[in-house]
């Protein structure tokens, strides 16, 4: 009976041991929304300062856990007036809430390298499920550095009201909120 729980410990601890981290080139990434003002016009947005952390074992990402945090102060819509009143407690409150965070709990294929990731997205201080779209390139090894990469575009939509941000009538500005996230991921760094 020892040799069985013992085999069973050591399988167990191997699995972990085969996962990789990854994390994000910063250079290669970027983490943006775009929201519609009076209804005419589409603004686009982006956190200047943001992080991404990976762990997976499979080739085609099925097992990763990934942790997004963003910090709300490098909200840049280039305009500062804008930028100031979206840090305000009259939309993100970053002063009570200066981060953003995704975690996921499970990415599935869909087909070819179309995926679909859900995770728990915490905006000021609410924290709401979501399911989002991604497309994952490679693995592929850098010619040059011999690192392995890998490269994702993460898209899709929340809604203002579900994370009580900001108090704008939705004619002013949209309540849907599209996000558009892309991503070089770094194998063993």
């Amino acid at each position: 009976m020892k040799k069985v729980i013992l085999a069973a410990a050591l399988l167990f601890s191997s699995v972990g041991a085969f996962a990789q981290n990854w994390t994000l080139d910063k250079a290669h990434s970027n983490l943006g929304f775009t929201v519609t003002h009076m209804m005419l016009t589409d603004v686009d947005g982006k956190f200047q300062n943001f992080d991404v952390k990976m762990t997976s074992s499979k080739d085609d990402f099925t097992d990763a856990q990934i942790d997004l945090t963003a910090d709300v102060n490098s909200i840049n819509t280039n305009q500062e007036r804008r930028d100031t009143h979206l840090k305000s407690a009259d939309f993100f409150d970053a002063a009570k809430y200066p981060t953003l965070t995704f975690k996921s709990k499970s990415i599935s294929k869909v087909s070819g390298n179309k995926y679909k990731l859900t995770g728990d997205l915490t905006m000021h201080g609410v924290t709401k499920p979501v399911t989002l779209d991604a497309v994952i390139n490679g693995p592929v090894t850098n010619p040059n550095n011999k690192k392995t990469l890998a490269g994702f575009k993460v898209t899709g939509e929340v809604k203002r009201a579900d994370f009580s941000i900001g108090g704008s009538p939705t004619a002013v500005v949209s309540d849907e909120i599209a996000i558009r996230a892309t991503g070089e991921l770094v194998k063993g760094n």
